[in-house]
Parts: structure tokens; C-alpha cells; sequence
């Protein structure tokens, strides 16, 4: 008689957003994909004060909350991966903040992501970036890569024009065999370019950084 498999424990989410429309819809929209919201707050302050309780996997926070409405979102995410080494934190804006989007990414412990509220086009948009946070990994709008790397011109000009698409689709948070199937090219050939921009980068495999996150914050920076 063989055995049943216990299913895996539910996604735990905690979500500030100070609207309280859309708190409540990303709520349902949570339970529909199957998490659980162990806390919904209308401020960055309440979530901190429930941290321990809510014990989560993940943080969903908005940009800009009271009471400055300027950057408690990103100002929390940092107090929150202080607390909670390892948690993901996926940021939800209406703008692009370059300064934002370089914070989140420089924290090199756990998943992250920063998505624009407009251009979040489905539910299982959203459950996916969850998911790939939860996991580790970092997902980026690719309208934010785009205008960060507007505002800063040509950031890398030894690149070729094939490897400065594969570092933009890895700044969007795609693997190998993501940025392959984009591209229309075999994983090999991704790989040999990932390797080209570490190089040309000057990022040496020291065992412990995470030269993916690297590579992408030499994108934004420069």
C-alpha cells in the first residue's frame, strides 16, 4: 500500500501596501494562488512590529507608504532582512526608483524583486515572481532595467551587443535556460557569454559572492 505525499506547506506572505483597495485584492489574489497571508498591513511600521509572529517567507512591500510617502518600503526591506536573514522581499512601485532597485539588489542574502504595479499582467505573473523570490532569485521588471539603463547611457562598453542582452535578461532574473530560450540560442552558448561578461567585468569566483548579483549591479551602476 503506498504511501500519500504530504503536500508542501503553503507560500507564507506578509504584504504592506497602503491602499487599502489594493491591499485587500492582493490579498485574495495571494489566497487564490495558493499562499498564505499571515499579515497584511497598511504601513511599514506594522508589519516590523509583527515580524516575529508572522514568521514569513517572503515580504511584499510597496515603495512609498506613510508617513513620508518616500521610501519606507525600502527602508523596511532593509530593517527586514537585518531581522530576518534569507526572507525574499519583492518591492511593488508605480515609478522607478534606481536607488531602490540598487539597495534591494546589494542585500545579497535571500530572493528579491522589484515589479511596477501597472505592468503586473496576470496572477500567475505575480505567483511566479513569489515562487522564484521564495527561491532565491531575483526578478526585475523589464521596464525597470530599460530605464535605469537609459538614465546612465552606455554602462558597459566593452560588451558585445549578444552580451549586453544576456545581462539584461539576467538583470530581469532569468537562469540560463530562461535567457537561452529568449534569445533563440543553446544554453551553451549563454553560458560561454555569462562567462565573457565576468570576465570582462573582472568578477573572480571567490567561492562565496554571488557574481550573477554582481554583474547586475555593475549594470546599474555604471
Amino acid at each position: 500500500m503506498s504511501e500519500t505525499a504530504t503536500p508542501a506547506p503553503p507560500v507564507r506572505v506578509v504584504l504592506a501596501e497602503d491602499s487599502m483597495l489594493l491591499r485587500e485584492g492582493l490579498v485574495r489574489l495571494f489566497d487564490e494562488a495558493g499562499f498564505e497571508t499571515v499579515g497584511a498591513y497598511g504601513d511599514a511600521d506594522a508589519l516590523l512590529a509583527d515580524l516575529d509572529r508572522a514568521a514569513p517567507e517572503v515580504a511584499v512591500l510597496d515603495v512609498r507608504m506613510p508617513p513620508t510617502f518616500r521610501d519606507e518600503g525600502v527602508r523596511a526591506a532593509i530593517e527586514l532582512r537585518r531581522r530576518r536573514p534569507g526572507i525574499g522581499v519583492l518591492l511593488l512601485s508605480q515609478y522607478v526608483e534606481g536607488t531602490y532597485a540598487h539597495e534591494l539588489l546589494a542585500s545579497a542574502d535571500g530572493g528579491m524583486g522589484y515589479l511596477l504595479k501597472d505592468r503586473v499582467a496576470s496572477l500567475e505573473d505575480l505567483e511566479d515572481a513569489v515562487l522564484r523570490i521564495r527561491d532565491g532569485g531575483t526578478v526585475l521588471d523589464p521596464q525597470v532595467v530599460r530605464e535605469l539603463l537609459s538614465r546612465r547611457g552606455d554602462p558597459l562598453a566593452s560588451l558585445t551587443p549578444r552580451e549586453r542582452e544576456v545581462l539584461e535578461l539576467m538583470a530581469e532574473g532569468r537562469t540560463n535556460a530562461g535567457i537561452a530560450g529568449q534569445l533563440f540560442i543553446g544554453v551553451g552558448a549563454v553560458e560561454k557569454n555569462v562567462t565573457s561578461i565576468f570576465q570582462k567585468l573582472g568578477l573572480e569566483d571567490s567561492g562565496t559572492d554571488h557574481r550573477r548579483v554582481l554583474a547586475v549591479l555593475a549594470w546599474l551602476q555604471r
